[in-house]
């Protein structure tokens, strides 16, 4: 998964709408439960709308229920939300279109942020949701700023 989002450059590929990087919204919860909450099953009045809009996921860009392939060519990044909202339709029931994958050299979904984060306050590093993507973040971050320097 991290991968897809990684290389759709964080943005929802049919709204072109930025999403951040899961750990960065559970961390924010943590840190802000009252202000940003956030439920494990999603219940709609329980967690805050900011996850369903900046969240990112992997939709199949035709659905595997209409035909579609659970293949890497088939998956984009979008947020919960349009997620929740394209189902099973195709791009052409819904007049929609693919946007390009964003760059995530302009726009990392808050990644180099948590790794820093994470290297200042290790008690958050320990918190079980953020310790299985601790890894994937900091490989993703160091590709990112590696991308950088090249590009410089």
């Amino acid at each position: 998964m991290a991968r897809v989002l990684y290389r759709d450059g964080f943005i929802d590929r049919y709204r072109g709408t930025r999403l951040v990087f899961p750990p960065v919204l559970r961390l924010l919860s943590l840190y802000l439960p009252d202000a940003f909450p956030y439920h494990p099953n999603w219940k709609m009045t329980a967690t805050h709308i900011g996850w369903w809009e900046l969240c990112p996921t992997i939709d199949h860009v035709q659905p595997i229920a209409r035909g579609g392939a659970d293949t890497a060519d088939n998956w984009v990044t979008c947020s919960m939300l349009t997620n929740s909202i394209k189902a099973n339709w195709t791009l052409e029931d819904l007049q929609w279109r693919l946007r390009p994958p964003g760059d995530p050299r302009d726009w990392d979904g808050m990644l180099g942020w948590l790794v820093q984060r994470l290297a200042d306050d290790p008690v958050s590093a320990d918190y079980p949701y953020i310790k299985r993507w601790r890894s994937v973040a900091r490989e993703l971050a160091a590709i990112s700023a590696e991308a950088r320097e090249t590009a410089a």
